[in-house]
């Protein structure tokens, strides 16, 4: 069946079904955001902002005015809200992006799930204004919680410059007494035929002067370790897991097609690192294990697990059964634009230019890990990242 109010019968349906659909969002989060489930919203107010979006965005489908949701000064003082929400809990700006990439998702899995239902089937133009509407309605509601979210982490470093500049004009002022007490006793030190007790007493006095040196030296490296430590945008402690589950998560319908298996461990280790960095490592590695799985096994498998190398490091395995990389080929295979099955016509189906591998380990060093490959060919290939549980620390 054709129908012509596509767009209203959907908005009207997403009205109907907004509390479930934020129920969908909400479990979706708690694979993303680092805290407690009951963290998430932590109070009454901000649990209903989700609905409260989703409803906005209902209604902006069935009157699609251009300013609409922009001039929504609500709606939007909810999205600001939920930006400060993600600053406190110290989210990373890469984690409030996927948040609303999942609720994206959400919607555009329920009109689909909506058209089968129904039988129904819009025309061409329908489909493609409600798609253009639904993500310019979260987009809108996007901005606003990242411009939120970006001006509180602008401001917190603001914050930290200013202290950290205090602190240094501080421990310039308190360093000028003691370096200048070392330089007298220093001095006295070189003067010939110094009596033994004049000769402890200025050692005495260059002995604390020191101590004193050392202890403001302390203090400014705990400062500056406080600056780097936890409030970056992008720099996040996270579980390998949930990291593996959303990659995986992106690939299954390419999985599903070739008939390979996604195996991933239950426990992994938990690392402060960069998020989207380590997800773009598990994309590209699971996406190459699946292209070149070997179709004349009858079980395909990739398996990803992880665990504790040492307390500063974990090691991150994925292992596949495939066609493996031939020998020739192990030395430049993390080389831009190397594919190592370039001459194979039987795998000439497979896209790609050969800059997945080469991603991947610029990805690790930029993480102050390493990456080793083990592979044998028309058996399996390994990859094994290493990679440091805090930044800065030896992997």
């Amino acid at each position: 069946m054709i129908i012509t109010n596509f767009g209203d019968l959907i908005a009207e349906r997403m009205r109907m079904e907004h509390r479930a659909l934020a129920e969908r969002w909400f479990e979706r989060l708690l694979d993303l955001i680092p805290v407690e489930a009951r963290d998430v919203f932590p109070t009454e107010s901000l649990l209903d902002h989700v609905p409260g979006l989703i409803l906005e965005i209902s209604a902006y489908l069935r009157e699609p005015e251009d300013a609409a949701i922009a001039a929504n000064t609500a709606i939007l003082d909810k999205a600001r809200e939920l930006g400060a929400l993600r600053h406190s809990q110290r989210a990373s700006l890469h984690q409030v992006l996927r948040e609303y990439q999942l609720l994206g998702g959400v919607l555009v899995n329920f009109v689909l799930e909506e058209m089968r239902r129904l039988g129904t089937v819009p025309s061409a133009a329908d489909s493609v204004s409600l798609v253009f509407r639904l993500t310019q309605a979260v987009n809108v509601l996007s901005q606003a919680t990242v411009e939120a979210f970006v001006s509180l982490y602008t401001q917190t470093i603001a914050e930290q410059n200013q202290r950290l500049e205090q602190f240094t004009r501080m421990a310039a002022h308190e360093w000028r007494q003691p370096l200048g007490a070392l330089q007298f006793g220093v001095s006295l030190l070189r003067q010939p035929k110094m009596d033994r007790e004049r000769s402890e007493r200025t050692f005495a006095a260059v002995e604390r002067n020191v101590r004193l040196l050392v202890d403001l030296t302390h203090k400014l490296e705990a400062v500056a370790r406080v600056q780097t430590s936890g409030d970056s945008p992008v720099v996040q402690e996270v579980s390998a897991g949930a990291i593996v589950q959303e990659a995986a998560r992106q690939l299954r319908e390419m999985a599903d097609a070739r008939g390979v298996q996604i195996q991933i461990a239950e426990t992994f280790p938990t690392l402060t690192v960069d998020v989207g960095r380590l997800e773009l490592v598990f994309v590209n590695l699971l996406s190459n294990a699946i292209k070149y799985s070997d179709p004349e096994k009858p079980v395909r498998v990739v398996e990803v697990s992880g665990a504790l190398e040492s307390p500063d490091s974990c090691r991150l395995e994925v292992r596949d059964n495939g066609i493996g990389i031939p020998e020739h080929a192990l030395a430049t295979i993390f080389h831009r634009f190397t594919r190592a099955h370039a001459e194979r016509e039987d795998f000439q189906y497979v896209a790609g230019i050969g800059l997945g591998l080469s991603i991947v380990e610029d990805c690790v060093r930029a993480m102050g890990g390493r990456i080793q490959l083990q592979s044998v060919e028309r058996e399996g290939t390994v990859f094994v990242v290493t990679l440091p549980r805090t930044p800065g620390t030896p992997s």
